[in-house]
């Protein structure tokens, strides 16, 4: 288990709790909160690690480096399945891309590890983290009978309150009215914030947002193969028009 929220986040202590009726678990989480953070590996500085209980380390590093570091470096065995979570609010749509805990999940698909990122949406200073945990739990047996079937990473997001069902969504697309404000210090230097101003959802009802905002849980296969396979279908005719070094081929030359 990993999260980006840090290693005394409520919602980790959540999820713990809940996977240990799946099987044995080992939390290694950072030191403090790392949320927004997305893939970020740490490979210029050395990592410090404690040990703050039985089976529980504490990195000083990303979510990344923590599953990285769980999986090739601390764990006994390697592991069945990492679950990153649960997030202190929603990791949807575009938002993935960013997130510390979604890319906690995909180091461990990275690393040939099953894995599953769980958030709960809304989540306030003293969210109920239960029904989601339940649910993580739930999953991650579903996750670990599905081996061979290619699902190997799933976003899971949990609305507020008693979740009506399940359903199998896409990534929704999120746009922000305003991506950064800018504003003056007492001295009179700029600085600027990044997303500000409220987000907005693409219509959709097979979408994450559709699903966790009708009360159900979403639960969105991903994978780590960013081809665009129609672009590549698309391209394929450059190579008549380029050369091996770049250019056009001159009349007559192959």
């Amino acid at each position: 288990m990993s999260n980006d929220d840090g290693i005394h986040a409520p919602g980790l202590a959540a999820l713990a709790a809940a996977l240990e009726s799946v099987g044995e678990v080992y939390v290694v989480a950072p030191d403090r909160e790392r949320s927004a953070i997305g893939h970020a590996l740490t490979l210029h500085r050395p990592l410090r690690v404690d040990r703050v209980g039985p089976r529980r380390w504490a990195v000083n590093g990303t979510p990344t480096d923590c599953v990285n570091l769980g999986t090739l470096g601390i764990l006994p065995l390697r592991p069945d399945v990492v679950v990153a979570g649960i997030n202190a609010g929603s990791n949807l749509g575009d938002d993935v891309t960013y997130s510390g805990t979604v890319s906690a999940a995909m180091e461990g698909s990275l690393l040939g590890v099953p894995a599953l990122a769980v958030s709960l949406v809304e989540a306030a200073e003293r969210a109920n983290y239960r029904p989601a945990a339940r649910a993580a739990a739930r999953l991650t047996r579903l996750l670990l009978a599905a081996r061979g079937t290619g699902v190997s990473l799933l976003n899971v997001n949990v609305p507020r309150g008693r979740p009506r069902g399940l359903r199998m969504t896409r990534l929704g697309r999120r746009v922000y009215s305003e991506k950064v404000t800018e504003q003056r210090d007492p001295r009179g230097n700029v600085y600027y914030w990044i997303g500000a101003g409220p987000p907005a959802w693409e219509a959709g009802e097979d979408t994450d947002f559709a699903a966790v905002h009708a009360g159900y849980i979403s639960v969105t296969p991903l994978h780590l193969d960013l081809t665009s396979y129609e672009g590549l279908r698309a391209l394929k005719v450059w190579e008549l028009d380029l050369g091996p070094d770049g250019t056009r081929p001159r009349p007559g030359r192959r």
